[in-house]
């Protein structure tokens, strides 16, 4: 008894305690940061607008992330280290020599399961509960440990100077667009969220990084009226357009002097025929430029969100795309933007009757060359890159290096391309398939 008497005095029930309490403190620690990073920040923002406290405050201590994990890993790690030495401690006095080893095993144990484990499935199970019970406590430890943080993390940035790696101070862990556009992409992956549910978010996503010159229709395409054509001549093409607004230009197609709308000319002709002062001389002395609006000009660098909002703003439909010259590149309409967010808008007028992209029996996909790879990958679910061109002919082209001819064919990015129809310089038809 006078040898084990020493061995459990007072001195060792203090030190064990003070273990448990230090295990209890690493699984508050493990289990916060997993809950603050997992839980959702709509959610909070939900329970905060109700009157959680405790979600409001982890919503603040979560702005800055990087901030949040330092401390709560400096606390972390503060803890565990000072545990596995009192553990050390104590075993050696117990045990000697071997009880280095067995506090070692003691240790790991406890603290995988403890400390890391059980607080941290549970934290996941239960996010936003978890995170709103810690947020008070971590607000705490994070506003005592953010000068050590703060000196922490400028030497991290200086030490990764030295080996040429260039950190931005103001910049987060997470972003927030990644962060949907990563949980859209794994749960389409999973079956959960379906392909234009998908679609139709990235591409509302997408509007802010993305111009006008990628989607507008190019001025080799666009439908115009002269202006020195004369009435009825006007009047037939715009019955027999597909579109309800079309540009006037006088003199040569460079120079767009306004933009006519099919109920405004039709108003117009009414009048000049139907009018008190009806005749045929008045109709032949008709004037376009009289009902036309001014035309309205953007720069091809707008971004679509940009545009957008102006098209709102100014309560029109329709703008004329100029690059930074003012020459003319081509049109958008705010059915394109919107086009990229829920796909093709197909009404009455529309004659296309053919899908976009085909199949033909050797399983290559044909699409016409000037079909956008944006719209190529929103069919096909494929990858192709769209640094280099906006088109899938400007892409083979960029890669070729040359404009090829019918029949050549080419590998890149992993996919095969044959040119299957050229018109002058423009790769009509193309022919695409997976490597």
């Amino acid at each position: 008894m006078d040898t084990v008497s020493p061995l459990l005095d007072s001195a060792f029930w203090i030190t064990a305690g003070a273990i448990m309490v230090l295990l209890i403190l690493s699984g508050f620690f493990s289990g916060s940061e997993t809950a603050l990073t997992a839980a959702s920040r709509g959610k909070l923002r939900s329970q905060a607008d109700k009157g959680s406290a405790g979600a409001e405050k982890a919503l603040k201590i979560t702005e800055d992330n990087e901030r949040l994990i330092g401390s709560v890993l400096l606390g972390n790690n503060l803890v565990n280290i000072l545990a596995a030495s009192l553990a050390t401690a104590l075993f050696t006095r117990a045990f000697g020599e071997s009880g280095v080893a067995l506090a070692t095993l003691v240790m790991t144990l406890l603290v995988l399961v403890f400390a890391e484990v059980l607080p941290k499935t549970y934290a996941i199970t239960n996010a936003e509960r978890a995170a709103s019970l810690v947020a008070p406590v971590i607000g705490v430890v994070i506003m005592v440990f953010a000068p050590i943080v703060s000196a922490v993390r400028a030497f991290v940035r200086v030490v990764l100077r030295l080996f040429g790696v260039q950190t931005d101070p103001d910049s987060h862990i997470l972003a927030v667009r990644e962060e949907i556009a990563g949980a859209l992409q794994l749960g389409h992956s999973e079956g959960v969220v379906e392909k234009e549910d998908r679609d139709r978010i990235l591409g509302a996503l997408d509007l802010g990084d993305r111009v006008v010159e990628e989607i507008m229709l190019h001025r080799s395409g666009i439908e115009m009226i002269n202006a020195a054509d004369d009435p009825e001549t006007i009047l037939s093409q715009c019955l027999q357009s597909a579109h309800t607004r079309l540009p006037v230009y006088d003199g040569e197609p460079e120079n767009i002097v306004g933009v006519i709308h099919a109920k405004d000319l039709l108003r117009g002709m009414d009048k000049v025929m139907r009018g008190p002062n009806a005749s045929e001389k008045a109709l032949a002395s008709f004037e376009i430029r009289d009902v036309a609006m001014p035309p309205y000009f953007v720069p091809e660098t707008t971004t679509l969100d940009d545009q957008m909002r102006e098209f709102l703003r100014r309560r029109t439909h329709f703008a004329l795309v100029v690059d930074e010259y003012g020459a003319l590149q081509g049109l958008i309409t705010l059915e394109d933007i919107l086009e990229e967010i829920v796909g093709e808008i197909a009404d009455e007028f529309d004659t296309e009757d053919e899908q976009d992209v085909q199949r033909d029996g050797d399983g290559n996909f044909v699409i016409d060359g000037g079909m956008t790879i944006r719209d190529f990958n929103r069919a096909t679910d494929y990858t192709l890159p769209d640094e280099e061109a906006n088109t899938v002919a400007g892409l083979v082209i960029h890669e070729a290096q040359m404009i090829p001819t019918t029949g050549q064919c080419f590998s890149f990015h992993g996919f095969r391309f044959e040119v299957a129809g050229r018109e002058a310089n423009r790769l009509t038809e193309l022919k695409i398939r997976k490597l």
